[in-house]
């Protein structure tokens, strides 16, 4: 049984935690407004730009087996997986949840017979995956010095992945990111970005009209402008709904571990209080009971 002088550090401990955890919930809610905002507003537009370049590349015909941004190489041998997790913990599940996802890709993948090549966007994701997949990782992109996501930091990223396939290092790329729906729900998603997956639209209305639009300069032109610039707008858009989701986990993992702290205070203050009238009332029994010998 732990005396009362330790049960009174034991709760002075717990408050000062709580003390920690309140503050970091008070940040994380106003790291959230902003970073919620950004990953909204970011929806629309890398949307549309796969709508654009889809309409545009159903009227393209290629007739060179070289590799390009919008087809790919026609193999899917070797693929590289980007995860996107955060630099610090203290978020609740987001950083497991994405990973699993990551890791029962990985292992039907394997299962193919496929090579898979890994970076990592985040250090806690690298801290997950080294520990089974250290051999497949290639890269990991350290965060922690960028305060506030740009669309400069998403393009530097593009422009260093669309470099490897170029160098013949990959064949097809994938994105794993947490996407912002409320601070208590994000949700794992996964996206193939290379080849860019086009759905055939089969709505005539839809098609008639395309088919009536001409394209100036031509449609090749535009799509080799197009193709890098979404690209980059698809890792943005990861990042940002990895930041948004990132804040509102935290945010509700720390208001859970400041309500169970809260919890813990009132349990241990309550068995403080019986240890103590326990102490007491065993000092004036000694008290009488000498009395009465005397």
């Amino acid at each position: 049984m732990p005396s009362l002088d330790d049960l009174k550090k034991r709760i002075g401990s717990v408050k000062s935690t709580q003390k920690i955890t309140k503050a970091m919930k008070m940040v994380a809610a106003a790291k959230l407004r902003r970073a919620q905002e950004s990953a909204e507003s970011s929806r629309p537009y890398s949307d549309t730009m796969n709508e654009v370049i889809g309409s545009i590349s159903n009227k393209v015909v290629s007739t060179s087996s070289e590799r390009n941004l919008l087809t790919g190489t026609g193999d899917d041998q070797v693929q590289l997986l980007i995860l996107f997790t955060s630099e610090r913990g203290l978020c609740g599940g987001f950083n497991s949840s994405i990973t699993k996802m990551m890791r029962e890709k990985i292992e039907d993948l394997q299962k193919l017979n496929k090579t898979v090549k890994i970076i990592c966007i985040g250090k806690k994701g690298y801290d997950i995956l080294k520990r089974k997949y250290n051999d497949l990782i290639i890269d990991v992109i350290d965060m922690k010095a960028i305060k506030s996501v740009s669309y400069q930091d998403a393009k530097d990223i593009s422009q260093k992945i669309i470099k490897m396939y170029f160098d013949n290092e990959f064949d097809t790329c994938s994105i794993f990111y947490n996407k912002f729906k409320s601070v208590i729900d994000q949700i794992p998603t996964y996206q193939k970005i290379l080849p860019i997956e086009n759905e055939k639209n089969n709505d005539l209305e839809l098609n008639s009209s395309t088919s009536m639009l001409e394209f100036e300069p031509g449609e090749s032109e535009i799509l080799e402008e197009l193709l890098p610039l979404n690209f980059a707008v698809q890792i943005f858009k990861a990042l940002l709904e990895s930041a948004a989701s990132e804040q509102g986990a935290r945010m509700s993992a720390m208001d859970n571990a400041s309500r169970n702290a809260s919890d813990m205070i009132d349990k241990l203050t309550l068995f403080y209080n019986r240890s103590r009238q326990a102490v007491i009332t065993k000092e004036l029994i000694e008290i009488i009971s000498g009395a009465e010998a005397v």
